[in-house]
Parts: structure tokens; C-alpha cells; sequence
């Protein structure tokens, strides 16, 4: 049986990834709830910390640090099953809630030295509000077409539409 508006359960909405030209990975989805809840999950570590690992995949988010406003930073690591942790960064470059966050990210450098992808990417994310539903658009610009063909065959497809799934269970339980 499907949703429909004015029914007490919400309709689901697909994630949809896009590669354009060779050195961008677009996302989209709709959210069932207003940009502002959907931006503090995206931005509010206590929130963040809630969605953002992919556990089918065996991660876990340990660490979880980010001062949202222009000229800050944050810290995520990851913790695969195996113990290994991989750490993403980055700087926050324009924060303008709840309607645009645009940052940068970056793997940190491993003990084994540089690794392919420690070149910072650029992230756009809108968060556009329409009759109580935010249409999310995450636009990524790699430096390199190599970088981005890393990106998508690291298997980041699958662990973000999965945590997409979990940020909208997570909007769900805060509207």
C-alpha cells in the first residue's frame, strides 16, 4: 500500500546520484520535513552522529566534530568492522542556514603515506523548502576526473544511499 499526503505515514523518496561532465557527483533526494530540520541533521554533530555511517557496510561513525560557520572545520572517523579507521575533513567555506552549506573534504593522509583522493573536493548542498518538503541537492566538484572515478569506485553509491535512508528516518523522528 502506498502513501498519500494527508495519510499519517510519509511517502519514501529515492536518492538519485548523477556523475556530470568528468569531474562531478550530483545527489538529490526529497525530504519529508522543513529545510531546517533537515539542515541541523546534516550539520549538528549529536544529529550527524545518528545517520552518517553506513552500518550495513560495517562502519561506524567514533568521532563525530564539526564547528559549522565560515572559516570552521570538521572531523568525522569512520570505524570499519576490522578496527580500521578512515577520517574524512574539512572547512566550511559559506554556511547559510537552512538554505546552502558549501565545504570542503578531504580522506587525512594515512601512516602508509598520500593516498589517492587527499586532494580536497568541493561540496555544494541546497536545501530548497517547498510545502514542507526539502528538495536536497549535493553537488561534489573533484579537483581530477581520477579522484572522482576513486570516489565512485570506492563503493560510496551504496553507504550513501543508505545513509540518506537514515537521515530521513532521522527527519521523520525530529518533525
Amino acid at each position: 500500500m502506498s502513501a498519500r499526503r494527508g495519510s499519517d505515514v510519509a511517502p519514501r523518496h529515492e536518492t538519485s546520484m548523477t556523475l556530470e561532465g568528468d569531474r562531478n557527483i550530483v545527489i538529490a533526494r526529497t525530504f519529508n520535513g522543513p529545510a531546517r530540520i533537515v539542515f541541523d541533521a546534516y550539520t549538528r554533530p549529536d544529529l550527524v552522529a545518528r545517520w552518517w555511517a553506513p552500518q550495513s557496510h560495517g562502519v561506524s561513525l567514533v568521532t563525530c566534530e564539526a564547528d559549522v560557520r565560515v572559516g570552521g572545520s570538521y572531523r568525522y572517523v569512520m570505524r570499519v568492522g576490522s578496527g580500521q579507521d578512515m577520517a574524512f575533513r574539512g572547512d566550511y567555506l559559506e554556511v547559510t542556514p537552512p538554505s546552502r552549506l558549501v565545504f570542503t573534504q578531504m580522506f587525512e593522509p594515512t601512516a602508509a603515506g598520500p593516498q589517492p583522493g587527499d586532494e580536497a573536493i568541493t561540496i555544494t548542498v541546497t536545501f530548497d523548502e517547498r510545502d514542507g518538503e526539502t528538495h536536497f541537492l549535493s553537488r561534489t566538484v573533484c579537483p581530477t576526473p581520477e579522484l572522482r572515478d576513486t570516489i565512485i569506485a570506492s563503493g560510496m553509491e551504496s553507504g550513501m544511499r543508505e545513509t540518506m535512508d537514515r537521515l530521513e528516518a532521522l527527519v521523520q523522528s525530529l518533525t
